[in-house]
């Protein structure tokens, strides 16, 4: 059962966090092809899950995407912002629960990386067949494969490269600092 202090600082962490999703999308934004190609909000979620652990990863992932529609009107909540809570949600969870289970080694960030992306996009492609058909319309395999992939390339090497640098950077940092 973790310490007080320790769920205490994971909740703490979810907040930055959270504060992360709200802001990276102002650096990208500018220009929104790249801020959509680049996903900044999906980068708080999966880090969410390192550090903050799966649950509060979750809830990371979920409040995002309806917190920064309400207060600054992006992601369109309809269909883009709830299929993304949902994808993000995933992926912190993902993330944290593979990395709760796998090795403490560093190729093993890569693989629940990887493992959560695929995981975040198969439940945004769910979600978002099922708010097409609350519409009455379809989401195609076309739209799943243009949307989880085609489109997302930029971002999915972003974040494979970017993700296990902080990851094991951060870990490094936070183990030296621990012996001192």
């Amino acid at each position: 059962m973790p310490s007080k202090n320790s769920s205490l600082n994971r909740m703490v962490m979810a907040a930055v966090f959270l504060a992360m999703a709200m802001v990276l999308p102002f650096l990208t934004g500018q220009i929104p092809q790249i801020g959509t190609a680049l996903g900044p909000m999906h980068i708080p979620a999966l880090l969410a899950g390192y550090f903050c652990g799966p649950w509060w990863a979750l809830a990371v992932g979920l409040i995002a995407p309806p917190l920064r529609y309400l207060l600054f009107g992006m992601p369109p909540i309809m269909p883009t912002g709830i299929a993304m809570s949902f994808e993000l949600a995933a992926y912190g969870m993902t993330a944290g629960l593979l990395d709760r289970y796998l090795p403490k080694k560093n190729s093993y960030v890569y693989v629940s990386l990887i493992s959560a992306m695929l995981a975040g996009r198969i439940v945004w492609g769910a979600v978002r067949v099922i708010l097409y058909g609350l519409g009455h319309s379809q989401f195609s395999w076309a739209a799943f494969l243009s949307g989880a992939f085609i489109n997302a390339v930029p971002g999915i090497v972003v974040h494979i490269i970017l993700i296990p640098i902080l990851v094991i950077a951060l870990r490094k940092y936070t183990a030296e600092a621990g012996r001192n």
